[in-house]
């Protein structure tokens, strides 16, 4: 089912956003207070639109609780991403993103109402250095202050066994959640599946089990 956005601040955060909303078919509503930057998204986005998202009235002009989701991707202006998001809120959004700036900034959107916050340049950092410390983790996403997600490249110390066999469950308290193989992703694969060589294992677990894990086992 199409879903409709509206991401409010056209930065490079806001801009990725929006491209790539449109690119997969969403309607995006593109909002930036630069008019410049409103021309350039409005071939892009299915409406552009030029305001002040600290305005409650021009908010409500361009319907904005009617939009699915809104994503508050403001850059360094921490009051005006405050501002907008407890309006946001106050109109009655159905689901709100905002992008914060620091950890303080996370805790005062949570509070006033943000569904999901998210640290892009900090998140970003985590992932580079994750990826560069261990040779076999191909991406890593954070879940939480203790879990993740990673990606991690089996070598030949996992290959030629099964699942059950390696019994990553209970010795590293790890799931695998799926297995790609090629152009094939093995979803929710069975304990009886044999890893091959240069498999990619999806694990989710927490922090420092995945860390007991690539140590243990991938080096």
């Amino acid at each position: 089912m199409k879903k409709s956005f509206a991401v409010i601040g056209l930065g490079r955060f806001g801009g990725s956003i929006c491209r790539t909303l449109t690119a997969e078919g969403m309607e995006v509503l593109a909002i930036d207070k630069n008019e410049e930057r409103v021309n350039e998204f409005a071939m892009i986005a299915s409406h552009a639109a030029v305001g002040d998202s600290t305005d409650e009235k021009v908010l409500k002009s361009l319907g904005i609780r009617n939009f699915d989701h809104v994503i508050v991707a403001i850059g360094d202006d921490i009051q005006s991403s405050i501002l907008t998001t407890l309006i946001l809120k106050e109109l009655g959004v159905a689901c709100i993103t905002a992008k914060a700036q620091n950890d303080y900034h996370e805790k005062v959107l949570t509070k006033i109402g943000a569904d999901h916050v998210v640290h892009p340049e900090r998140d970003m950092g985590k992932r580079i250095a994750h990826n560069m410390i261990s040779s076999n983790v191909v991406d890593y996403l954070e879940l939480s202050d203790e879990h993740s997600i990673v990606e991690i490249v089996a070598n030949g110390k996992l290959s030629g066994h099964s699942i059950i066999d390696l019994d990553i469950r209970k010795k590293y308290g790890l799931n695998i959640v799926a297995i790609k193989r090629g152009e094939d992703i093995i979803v929710s694969p069975q304990a009886t599946e044999v890893i091959r060589e240069n498999d990619v294992l999806i694990v989710i677990g927490n922090d420092y089990d995945i860390d007991r894990f690539e140590k243990k086992v991938m080096v």
